[in-house]
């Protein structure tokens, strides 16, 4: 399958868009198919990102780490470029193939997981993460504008959602490989060979996706894509997006540092084996992730497209249900009963994605969707990624003293008032979606094949 015509510098003429744009839309077994290996690659980002956390217990002893510069490293470190780069290539894949930037991305981020296994000190370590972090920038802003090529309104939060499911997928695929990966050879090897994965599926995504034309199912759809200053502008004027990013970032905040932490936290609480943790959450993840996912997505397309308010409100409700889960949880020894507390969470700290992404989508015009999600994912990851496994991290140095091998409990339950925030700014975000949402009128003739 051929790519659409591009200038030079890889940016996309406007009959290009046009004749691949046609392609791209017409058939759903084709928007399946890019929708699906949209999310192999999403799934090999998160396996990527997660994978150390579950490694922190041989990569502490071996290179003796505090839980601090773990916390640096798990977090901030890959936060650091991931944020700040990932405004400018939302900016960039908006004139340019989306599709060049996420080839690029992809074998960044998966050569610098293969690096990471190289690493003999605090530094090496940091620096491999740092790389992860540019490599992933350009991974997940571009794909939600594609989705939202492939995909009408109607349908968008589905699909939007499907993709999220590479978060559970991938962190449980990451928590399980790392695991046994590790126990067959060494946490070295297991980045090595985690870091192949994406270096063997890049070749696949270029040479068999098409780039769609911007804004396919969404009428009135400008060709070029606006300045930086007039995306601003338009952002400034939207409240509900603003409450929505900080609303998702304490979440991922709590989130993140939770994906970092329980590895450790089972280990020191319940004397549980490396093998035995990541199969713990990786049943956590699939059972509980992937239903509450596909449960905030279905609602937010049923609800949503008579009610917008839904798309922060279900999200807010979530997070609320949480609190009561870890209170509990934390407190008790694992087995059955302390499985299914903590398999509820699972599902509820991810309702969020379907909604919330696709709201971002339905708050600016087509042209604007890859910048506005670079500027979103800035804000979320900059609090999630960036502060939450060093916060959670830096509570558990200092309550150590007191708490002993407990004190990642108490960090841990410290941290779930992030959730508390976040619902708070959803509701506030409800007050103000229906006046800041743009009109989705379709098309006025659309392909009846179209998905």
């Amino acid at each position: 399958m051929s790519h659409s015509p591009t200038s030079s510098l890889g940016e996309i003429s406007p009959a290009g868009l046009e004749r691949s744009g046609a392609g791209a839309a017409a058939g759903t077994a084709y928007s399946l198919y890019v929708l699906v290996l949209l999310t192999l690659v999403y799934i090999t980002n998160f396996i990527d990102r997660i994978v150390l956390g579950i490694l922190v217990g041989p990569i502490k002893a071996e290179l003796r780490l505090s839980d601090s510069e773990l916390g640096l490293i798990g977090g901030t470190a890959f936060a650091l470029f991931y944020t700040a780069l990932g405004i400018p290539v939302g900016w960039w894949a908006d004139r340019v193939s989306r599709l060049r930037i996420m080839t690029a991305a992809l074998v960044c981020w998966s050569l610098f997981t293969a690096l990471t296994g190289a690493a003999h000190s605090f530094l090496m370590l940091f620096l491999a993460r740092l790389g992860v972090g540019v490599g992933e920038a350009g991974g997940v802003a571009p794909a939600y504008s594609l989705i939202a090529d492939y995909f009408r309104p109607g349908r968008r939060a589905r699909a939007l959602g499907f993709y999220s499911l590479a978060i559970p997928i991938g962190s449980a695929l990451g928590y399980l490989l790392g695991g046994y990966l590790t126990t067959a050879f060494t946490w070295r090897a297991a980045f090595v060979l985690l870091g192949a994965i994406g270096v063997l599926l890049a070749p696949v995504f270029l040479a068999t996706v098409r780039e769609p034309a911007r804004g396919t199912h969404d009428a009135g759809t400008p060709r070029r894509a606006p300045p930086l200053a007039e995306v601003w502008h338009v952002l400034a004027a939207k409240p509900a997006f603003w409450l929505l990013s900080l609303g998702s970032g304490c979440g991922s905040l709590m989130g993140y540092g939770l994906l970092f932490w329980l590895p450790s936290f089972f280990m020191r609480s319940d004397g549980m084996s490396l093998l035995q943790v990541s199969r713990l959450l990786g049943a956590l993840l699939l059972f509980g992730g992937v239903p509450g996912i596909l449960i905030g997505s279905y609602i937010a397309d049923r609800v949503g497209a008579r009610d917008p308010r839904a798309y922060a409100v279900v999200p807010a409700l979530a997070f609320l249900c949480i609190l009561p889960c870890y209170a509990l949880g934390t407190t008790m020894p694992m087995g059955p009963v302390t499985f299914v507390i903590f398999l509820i969470p699972a599902a509820l700290q991810l309702v969020w994605l379907g909604p919330v992404i696709t709201a971002i989508q339905h708050l600016v015009a087509p042209a604007m969707r890859s910048l506005a999600s670079a500027i979103f994912l800035f804000i979320n990851n900059l609090l999630g990624l960036g502060l939450g496994a060093l916060i959670l991290g830096f509570a558990s140095d200092r309550l150590a003293a007191r708490f002993g091998s407990a004190s990642l409990r108490y960090a841990i339950l410290g941290g779930t008032g992030f959730y508390v925030l976040a619902a708070a700014f959803f509701l506030w975000a409800a007050t103000r979606l229906r006046r800041d949402l743009e009109p989705l009128t379709p098309s006025p003739a659309p392909d009846p094949r179209a998905t």
